[in-house]
Order: C-alpha cells, then sequence, then structure tokens
C-alpha cells in the first residue's frame, strides 16, 4: 500500500509518499481501507520532532473513516463491508475517570491513518453515523471526544451553565462550542479574529471578544456576567483572565497549551472563588460511544474548513501551520 511515513523530523515536507507492507492482523483486530481522514495539530508537531515519546519511522494520523475489508477470526461485531470510523483513543483502561499507564494515541507510535489501509482493535471500530459524509466523519474522532470528555466528564456541563471557550477556531474548540451550545448552555468565545468571532456568532455562541484588546475579559464580565465553565487548549499568559472571569464554585479544563506554560498563577483568585483546574485528555471507549450518540441525536456536523487530497497532504499540514483555518482539515482519498 502506499503511506506517508515519517523518518525525520524537519517539518512537514518530511512525510515521503512510500510502498509500506501493511502486515496481517491479529483475531481481533480489522483492516479498513481509508476513505479519509483529518489533521490534528499532532500531526504538524510530531513533523517538527515536538511531541513526547518519539518514535519514528512511523505512519502519522489519528482520525480516519473506511470501510472494513477484512476482519479477525475473533471479530463477531463488525463484517467486511461496513462504514466505520476509528477511535484514535489506544489502550485507555476500564476506568472513565483516569486512562492507563499504556494510553497512548493512534498516529505514532502507532501507525496510523496517513495511508490507505490500516489495521486497528476491533474496540476502537465503530459504524459511522450514516448522515455523514466520509470527510465528515475523518474529522471527527480525536478532537470531538476530547472536547465530550472535557465538557462532560470533566467540566460537569449542564444547560445551565455559562460557558467560555478561548481561541476559537481549532477543532477541539468549535466542537465544545457545538455540544455545550446544542444542550442549550450560553457559550462564549474569544479570538484574535473578528471574523471567526462572527463566524463562531452563526455557529450558537450569543456573543465574542477579541483578545488583542487587553480588556477583554472586563467587558465579559460587565456584558456577560461571570462564567461557570471554562474550556481552554491555549493556556500562556491569558489564563489569568479566564480565573478573572470564573464564578465561585467554576470550573477551567485544560487540554491543550498552545501558547505555553502559564506565568504566575495567583492562587488566592482560585481558592477564595473556591473554583477547580482539571486537566483532561481524549477519552475513553465509553465515552466515545456516548460521543458518537449526542451527534447523531443533535445532528452535529463538523465544521470542515478545506479539503486536501491524499496526495496533498503536505500542503494540507502547511495549511494547518499557518494557523488561520477554522474547522478541520480533512483529507480525502480516491473515493
Amino acid at each position: 500500500m502506499k503511506a506517508y511515513v515519517l523518518r525525520e523530523t524537519n517539518g512537514p515536507e518530511s512525510l515521503k509518499l512510500e510502498d509500506f507492507d501493511l502486515g496481517t492482523i491479529k483475531p481481533n483486530e480489522v483492516c479498513i481501507k481509508v476513505k479519509a481522514a483529518s489533521l490534528n495539530r499532532r500531526d504538524f508537531f510530531i513533523t517538527h520532532g515536538m511531541y513526547p515519546g518519539m518514535s519514528l519511522p512511523s505512519i502519522l494520523g489519528s482520525d480516519g473513516a473506511g470501510e472494513i475489508v477484512e476482519v479477525g477470526e475473533e471479530v463477531n461485531e463488525l463484517s467486511v463491508g461496513d462504514e466505520v470510523i476509528i477511535n484514535p483513543s489506544l489502550n485507555w483502561g476500564e476506568r472513565d475517570d483516569i486512562c492507563s499507564e499504556q494510553f497512548n494515541v493512534l498516529g505514532m507510535p502507532q501507525n496510523g491513518t496517513f495511508a490507505e489501509f490500516i489495521i486497528v482493535h476491533k474496540e476502537n471500530v465503530k459504524k459511522k453515523p450514516s448522515y455523514l459524509s466520509w470527510s465528515e466523519a475523518a474529522a471527527i474522532p480525536l478532537a470531538a471526544l476530547t472536547a465530550y470528555r472535557a465538557l462532560f466528564t470533566r467540566g460537569g456541563l449542564t444547560e445551565t451553565d455559562t460557558v467560555l471557550i478561548p481561541g476559537i477556531g481549532s477543532g477541539v474548540a468549535l466542537y465544545a462550542l457545538q455540544i455545550a451550545s446544542s444542550l442549550g448552555a450560553k457559550v462564549i468565545i474569544t479570538s484574535s479574529s473578528d471574523e471567526k468571532i462572527e463566524k463562531a456568532k452563526k455557529l450558537g455562541a450569543v456573543a465574542g471578544f477579541n483578545y488583542k484588546d487587553q480588556d477583554w475579559f472586563k467587558k465579559l464580565r460587565k456584558e456577560i456576567g461571570m462564567v461557570n465553565l471554562t474550556i481552554d487548549g491555549v493556556g500562556g499568559e491569558s489564563f489569568n483572565r479566564l480565573i478573572d472571569v470564573t464564578a465561585q464554585g467554576g470550573r477551567i479544563v485544560s487540554y491543550g497549551a498552545t501558547n505555553g506554560v502559564v506565568p504566575n498563577t495567583v492562587l488566592p483568585k482560585i481558592f477564595f472563588k473556591n473554583m477547580d483546574i482539571r486537566g483532561t485528555t481524549m477519552g475513553s471507549p465509553r465515552e466515545f460511544e456516548q460521543m458518537l450518540a449526542f451527534f447523531e441525536k443533535h445532528n452535529i456536523k463538523p465544521v470542515i474548513d478545506s479539503v486536501y487530497s491524499f496526495s496533498d497532504l503536505q500542503k494540507a499540514l502547511i495549511h494547518m501551520g499557518e494557523g488561520h483555518q477554522f474547522g478541520k482539515i480533512a483529507i480525502e482519498f480516491s473515493l
């Protein structure tokens, strides 16, 4: 088969399309012909060697959807011809509250979806929601699972909450907006782009603030009030402003830190507000199933920024690295 293999870390151009031996499936695995994949920021970071536990060579790609072409002898719930979506959260473990020490993510070290075919464990394969196209289905797994767990399992989201989502435009942030607004919560967003703010309002945000304005958090408190729940993947210097807008007993759930470390956190603000700061990553197999059911119930479709062909994967990753996208970047194979 053809696959993009990463053997060195000099950026997206390091990915090379090669002939690759897929190997044979084990009794509890299935082989999937990949119809579509999508990008996550981890893919871009890995091409630059900026990811823990680097192990090369490797085929990147955490997200994908496709058609089963072979099943192992112990697989009964799936059949050849089934249209499926892949859960990239591997070896999570039996508990939903924490992951096991063996937890890792599809697409390095285990070969991922930037390939014509992929072999995965049967537990990481679910039927594709029929209302989604291949590209839409492939855009869901990692980011939507992360958003769902951050909101519900870690964030305790209810329909009465006022939710803040900083840095709108990424896959996780947009899914958090769609999920929270579908439940009926009041969602506020921030961005450095007025255009992205207006797009987010069309997706359900009731208000947006440009964080280039140093007083954005003061305007939020004046116009909206305090926030019960924040879902943050930004970190950096602006994290303390999130504490400033958090209500008594509020929660901040952190799933990333694209802007780096948080300097000089003011602890008294945290304990005087009786607030929680919680970490989260990906999610369990049960949460993946719950997320898919929630999406089908509310007919949620991914926001797609752009679609590239498999042959233009490097260009897609370069586009991601520029940081201007609004939504997921999908990769379509020859359908």
